[in-house]
């Protein structure tokens, strides 16, 4: 079952991910990363196709998507 990652201290939070994402398993959560900015957070496990369109649209590298 394919499922993604988001390295929360690379995410500056511009929400790009979140745009691409068809399925609309990706959004903006409410706790800041260490650097302040507020984090992508990814939320249906079970839904996602592994598509990698999130992962092509953030600039800063920091969702990685694995498939089984």
């Amino acid at each position: 079952m394919p499922y993604i990652t988001i390295n929360e201290e690379r995410c500056k939070g511009c929400g790009l991910c979140t745009i691409a994402c068809p399925k609309k398993l990706v959004a903006m959560g409410e706790t800041p990363n260490s650097l302040g900015f507020t984090v992508a957070v990814f939320s249906g496990p079970d839904a996602c196709t592994g598509c990698a369109l999130c992962a092509e649209m953030c600039p800063d590298v920091a969702i990685m998507v694995y498939k089984d």
